[in-house]
């Protein structure tokens, strides 16, 4: 229970941008630091379960409402709305968890990573205003923007971990990813539409509606796949990351099955959109990844 009540089901994009940093660091021959990486990835873990259980607390009145959601993609872990956890309980868990990692954090950047200050202080502050009063960045529309910055956060930290200072590396190679990350949470944000609009959460999908929302997920993943031609094509990331267009099918049969997508269809049928959103994620991340380190 206490599991579950983290989404585990989401834990493994997290991972996947931590090798994604780490890839990123190796192939600009910085040797592997395997005690630091493991670190690295556990403590990613911890943060992203713990502003899953954040989220989960500050958005439990419109997760009550939500009968619509594909479990167990949308909807949060629905443990507070089942009686199983408390509400508090699940607050003082999920921060908790960010208070760990932030003292983890803290002893890294005291240490001889000073670039970790900012890093880390920008994702915690991203993990509670995600969902948090009073910025609760995500009712407002901006929850795919702080998604990807989120993520991208990761990728540098994981990179920033391994070397001493700065590179442009770890953005160029996971700006992709924190947009394919975006498109995730606004395929999710469908089944999840009447129930966010019921409680006044103002997500982008809410805002534009299912078709106008199809066209801004064509423009999240496009975008990661021209920013990945464009690095290359100038030099800043070798040939062999152009793998990581093999995920595009995925992300534009996805796409359109969002816009075929109309109110009165059931919710189930958007759930091959949605698997195929976060593989196309996950594939894309690991490809770049690779095609770091053999472009080395």
């Amino acid at each position: 229970m206490w599991l579950a009540a983290t989404r585990p089901q989401f834990l493994t994009i997290t991972a996947v941008a931590v090798v994604l940093g780490l890839a990123g660091a190796r192939a600009d021959g910085v040797p592997l630091d395997l005690p630091k990486a493991l670190a690295t990835l556990f403590g990613a873990l911890l943060a992203h379960a713990g502003a899953n259980l954040v989220n989960d607390y500050h958005d439990r009145d419109a997760d009550a409402l939500n009968t619509d959601g594909l479990r167990p993609f949308t909807g949060g872990s629905r443990l507070i709305q089942e009686g199983r956890i408390g509400a508090r309980t699940v607050a003082l868990y999920g921060y908790g968890l960010l208070a760990a990692v932030a003292l983890a954090g803290t002893a890294l950047a005291l240490a001889d990573r000073p670039q970790l200050w900012g890093i880390g202080m920008s994702g915690l502050l991203l993990a509670i205003a995600y969902s948090a009063p009073p910025l609760r960045l995500s009712a407002r529309g901006l929850g795919e923007p702080v998604i990807g910055a989120a993520w991208l956060l990761v990728v540098l930290g994981a990179d920033a971990v391994q070397r001493s200072g700065w590179s442009a590396t770890p953005v160029l190679a996971g700006m992709p990813l924190a947009l394919l990350v975006a498109a995730i949470l606004l395929a999710n944000g469908y089944p999840d539409r009447k129930a966010d609009e019921a409680a006044q959460k103002r997500t982008i999908v809410v805002r534009l509606g299912a078709r106008r929302g199809a066209w801004a997920y064509l423009g999240l993943v496009t975008a990661a796949a021209l920013w990945l031609v464009g690095a290359m094509a100038v030099g800043a990331m070798p040939a062999w990351t152009l793998a990581g267009l093999l995920s595009l099918p995925l992300s534009l049969g996805a796409a359109r099955a969002l816009r075929r997508h109309r109110d009165d269809d059931p919710v189930a049928a958007l759930l091959p959109a949605i698997r195929s959103t976060i593989a196309a994620a996950h594939l894309q991340g690991l490809l770049v990844a690779a095609g770091l380190v053999l472009g080395a």
